[in-house]
């Protein structure tokens, strides 16, 4: 278990760094235009594509990794006073919640799989033809590989959970 551990949280990293290299090139892009756009009035054609583009992968590149350390934003009020008030209650509603988690993200990916086949195959573009253009399968494909990390990580929650946080959890991993 620790070894698996070990490994997903290690592509839940390279998966978040890569995310963060989306956000650099997201800016470059964001100020060439800007740039481009006010000194020499050529704007870059396709710059909202490449932002909606980006937004889709930042967010799915990053959220395993988010889910690793339990930053994920949520109320833990609640299940935090349970924690402390009553620990097997709290261990017990916390489990359930990342079991919850894990087969909500297995839906995704399982929703998403065909939609990556179907773009895959019919090489689907989006973007305005003429202008700019770009295969919607690496999005499609980035979802699945992260709903399918994102469900992972929960499972391991689940079994490697004490009832604390699993950003301390993850500390002592």
């Amino acid at each position: 278990m620790h070894a698996l551990t070990k490994i997903a949280g290690g592509i839940a990293m390279a998966a978040n760094a890569a995310g963060t290299f989306v956000v650099i090139a997201l800016i470059a892009v964001v100020n060439y235009d800007i740039v481009a756009r006010g000194l020499f009035n050529k704007p870059f054609l396709g710059a909202v594509e490449v932002v909606q583009f980006s937004m889709v992968l930042i967010v799915f590149l990053q959220l395993p990794d988010v889910i690793r350390v339990g930053r994920l934003t949520r109320s833990d009020g609640f299940l935090s006073l349970m924690t402390q008030k009553a620990p097997p209650t709290g261990r017990f509603m916390r489990r359930t919640i990342d079991l919850v988690s894990a087969v909500f993200m297995i839906l995704v990916a399982i929703a998403i799989w065909p939609e990556f086949l179907e773009m895959w195959e019919t090489g689907d573009f989006f973007g305005v033809p003429g202008v700019f253009t770009a295969p919607w399968w690496p999005v499609k494909l980035v979802i699945f590989l992260s709903a399918c990390l994102c469900a992972l990580h929960f499972v391991l929650h689940i079994f490697t959970s004490n009832g604390d946080d699993a950003a301390s959890q993850d500390s002592s991993a």
